[in-house]
């Protein structure tokens, strides 16, 4: 990915059992699709919400019980899974969402934790496609997102008190679906992070590495003048498409990335 920063612009964390509940007031800046229902979805620490060609409320809660037992059953007999700041060991025999989250994890050099949001984002969202027969959905699932629509879409960038939130938006082509957009950031919500950056919005075909992507690229950016650096990180991360990193007055871009203003 090639790599440019500018000063002036043209959403992961992990949903870890036992962390308190947030408000998502950044729902309100995901561009509405009006003729696609909008339905929410909660199970404990889990919650989505999803635009679908219909609500696809039960199948949803089907999707996220599912993948919610095959976390915890692994977590049960591994519990070196949850804590685990560093990648681990491939396990052939986990569930396919385990494969995933540990897959993105090495490819990211975090813990694997690092990758549940976006891990059932896209889980979710794969099943309620091959499901229910859908053309359009997507999920979002604490800033992490999952979208495989036949249409254009715009996803605003939420990045905290930076000068930036909220003025500037990725493009999505529909092309380029499915994708998993997944943002992490040191300066808002509960996601953890080493860094400080207001926004690491990362784009990739898989949503599992985008999330893990974000949370590594993050934790290198401390100051504005880190931005680089983070870009840097990136490209060496194998199969991001692109990277969007804001920190303060300062946004810095790698990759194919589409952006627009208000």
């Amino acid at each position: 990915m090639n790599a440019r920063t500018e000063r002036e612009g043209r959403q992961s964390g992990p949903d870890t059992p036992g962390r308190r509940y947030e408000p998502r007031t950044y729902r309100n800046r995901i561009a509405p699709e009006a003729d696609l229902p909008a339905f929410s979805v909660f199970v404990r620490e889990t919650d989505l919400f999803l635009r679908a060609d219909r609500d696809l409320s039960h199948e949803t809660l089907e999707a996220v019980h599912a993948c919610r037992a095959q976390i915890e059953t692994y977590i049960r007999h591994h519990p070196e899974f949850l804590h685990a700041r560093t990648p681990l060991p491939e396990d052939p025999l986990a569930p396919d969402i385990v494969r995933r989250m540990l897959l993105a994890a090495r490819q990211a050099e975090v813990g694997p934790m690092a990758a549940v949001a976006g891990a059932i984002a896209e889980s979710v969202g794969q099943s309620l496609h091959t499901l229910a027969g859908i053309s359009n959905v997507m999920v979002e699932n604490g800033g992490d997102i999952y979208l495989d629509c036949k249409r254009d879409l715009r996803v605003e960038i939420h990045a905290g008190q930076s000068p930036l939130s909220g003025k500037i938006a990725l493009i999505i082509r529909s092309d380029r679906m499915p994708l998993g957009v997944c943002t992490s950031s040191g300066t808002v919500g509960h996601s953890f992070s080493y860094g400080r950056a207001d926004a690491v919005c990362v784009l990739s075909g898989s949503a599992s590495l985008a999330d893990a992507a974000a949370t590594r690229i993050g934790n290198l950016v401390q100051y504005p003048k880190d931005i680089e650096k983070g870009l840097k990180m990136a490209e060496g991360i194998p199969g991001l498409r692109g990277v969007v990193v804001i920190c303060g007055d300062r946004l810095g871009l790698a990759g194919d990335v589409e952006l627009a203003g208000p």
